[in-house]
């Protein structure tokens, strides 16, 4: 008997919202009638074989009917283009999947391709490949099999938005704090030696009371985020040198330090140190919501975690907008550069920065100064925000990002 894969899609990818389902899309012209999903896919890398901008995938997928908990796609799934009555794009997932077992144990699909990433079930004695016996074979004691079906279920891991392994350092610790934040912390008092530098092995006592057997990152205040357009102090950089677990909650009442065991160390641990809760600010979201802003919004990347002059695909920028700004987790912009500002001159048109010494002191350029447009370069996804700055990451570029460069509208 033919058996069927139980199938779910990524709900929190695929929300429709007015504002998406008014958008037109434009699909790829190569875009693959059929893909089968595999293990190490992401949605993202999914959805840029169908659609000119990612993104936008909410639009493509429509729900199959026969799918009772659309939730998550898993590796196996096989997705399917096709165009509804009025000429509209629509991709689904194929609600049956048939691997057939021949008598060798190969395993195919109904279409004879071969069946990845899924996890064997237990098999009913119904369901084992049947026997055809005749008087010619069963006199010779040999029993014939013929090939059959068997359930199979998929992998139980769903694939993420994006790569996790590029994102997870910042989601599970990277922390932009203010001042006062960072004051009121729990703070190192020192070890259980008299060491500068505390490290693997040691206990550190600690001001302020910890939860007893909680784990902790120890962290340090780093650079301050500065906002270029105003000058304001944005927060500061919390740089992780070690995690630690607390085997005393301390009494700070009566002046009793708590007590962690050091557990890894990044860097040096030092007095002064700050604790925070691993629980806090760490989840790790693996599905995003990849939306347009509800609101224009309007900022600048003032930082990036590599310490190159220029980074593309992937890498990971702090922006100078946050929850303040209603900057959410999901949210999709356009990376923009600023032309080159030109002067026309009666001599004909000059770049501004080819201005003499003699030309800036005296006023710049003399000339009618042109307002040039800025182009777009690329674009990121935000995935952790903070009150006044967030965390995103670089989705796509036509030329190297660099610290700077404005984000806005798509």
């Amino acid at each position: 008997m033919l058996k069927t894969i139980t199938i779910s899609i990524a709900a929190l990818l695929f929300c429709y919202t007015a504002q998406t389902i008014a958008e037109e899309i434009a699909i790829k012209p190569d875009a693959p009638k059929t893909y089968t999903v595999k293990e190490g896919d992401t949605l993202w890398d999914i959805s840029g074989l169908y659609l000119q901008q990612p993104w936008q995938w909410p639009q493509l997928w429509k729900l199959n009917p026969q799918v009772v908990n659309p939730h998550l796609i898993y590796p196996g799934d096989v997705l399917s283009l096709s165009y509804d009555n009025a000429g509209n794009p629509v991709l689904s997932v194929n609600d049956e999947s048939v691997i057939k077992v021949s008598p060798d144990g190969a395993e195919t699909s109904s279409e004879g391709e071969v069946v990845a990433d899924v996890t064997e079930t237990e098999q009913p004695a119904e369901e084992t490949p049947a026997v055809e016996s005749s008087s010619d074979y069963s006199s010779l004691g040999i029993r014939k099999l013929s090939p059959s079906a068997r359930k199979k279920l998929k992998s139980a891991k769903a694939i993420t938005t994006l790569p996790l392994t590029m994102i997870r350092p910042f989601l599970t610790y990277e922390q932009a704090l203010s001042d006062k934040e960072i004051k009121d912390l729990p703070y190192v008092l020192g070890a259980n030696e008299q060491v500068k530098n505390a490290g693997q092995g040691h206990i550190l006592y600690v001001r302020g009371q910890l939860e007893q057997g909680a784990s902790y990152g120890i962290y340090r205040k780093g650079k301050a985020y500065i906002d270029p357009e105003t000058e304001n102090l944005l927060g500061y950089e919390t740089v992780l040198v070690g995690t630690a677990k607390a085997f005393r909650s301390g009494n700070p009442d009566q002046n009793e330090p708590a007590s962690v065991a050091v557990i890894d160390v990044k860097q040096e641990i030092r007095q002064g140190d700050r604790l925070l809760p691993a629980a806090q600010g760490q989840s790790l979201p693996a599905f995003f919501v990849m939306t347009k802003p509800e609101q224009s919004i309007e900022g600048l990347i003032i930082d990036t975690t590599s310490d190159l002059r220029e980074f593309s695909k992937w890498d990971i920028v702090v922006l100078n907008k946050g929850e303040l700004a209603d900057v959410k987790p999901g949210h999709m912009f356009s990376i923009y550069r600023q032309s080159p500002s030109i002067v026309d001159t009666k001599q004909g048109p000059v770049y501004t920065a080819d201005a003499t010494k003699y030309q800036e002191i005296t006023g710049g350029i003399d000339g009618e100064p042109l307002v040039m447009p800025r182009e777009k370069v690329g674009e990121l996804m935000v995935f952790k925000v903070s009150e006044r700055t967030s965390f995103a990451i670089v989705t796509g570029t036509n030329k190297p990002i660099r610290v700077g460069d404005a984000i806005g509208d798509l």
